[in-house]
């Protein structure tokens, strides 16, 4: 079996004091999370510069523009498809955005704007715990709302 190895770029963009979350929709080919939400973000094109690479996904996935990106976390993941065995090296990205006016693909049939501290009450794929975790102790450090 083949393995590929890959770099994503993610991005935990806040507006209003709000993050934005998207649900995989049963369209997404490449998807393995149908129905739950996940934040903009994906596999860079070989050779793709990692931000220009960030912003291109976020622009796809949710019609937005970024106007800054501060990296605060990398985690990588293993995927088995059928035929290959992906290894996913993703690294995420706080974000603001131009505007909060999205626009899904067809990848994505839903949307949601969440405070960060209850990523719990939201059906989100496995690893996003530890990085809403991270992001929240980098950006909202105890004492502080």
């Amino acid at each position: 079996m083949q393995i590929k190895n890959f770099t994503a770029a993610k991005a935990l963009i806040h507006w209003d004091g709000k993050i934005l979350l998207l649900r995989e929709s049963s369209q997404y080919h490449d998807g393995a999370q149908t129905g739950k939400y996940d934040v903009p973000g994906g596999r860079l094109n070989p050779g793709e510069d990692l931000l220009e690479g960030l912003k291109r996904e976020v622009l796809e996935e949710s019609g937005l523009d970024l106007l800054s990106a501060e990296h605060f976390f990398v985690d990588d993941v293993v995927v088995e498809k059928p035929d290959e065995i992906w290894h996913i090296s993703r690294n995420y990205f706080s974000c603001a955005a131009v505007s909060g006016e999205v626009i899904l693909s067809k990848d994505h049939d839903v949307f949601l704007w969440i405070d960060a501290k209850k990523y719990r009450e939201v059906p989100i794929i496995e690893n996003l715990a530890q990085v809403f975790e991270a992001y929240l102790k980098k950006f909202n450090p105890p004492g502080e709302d």
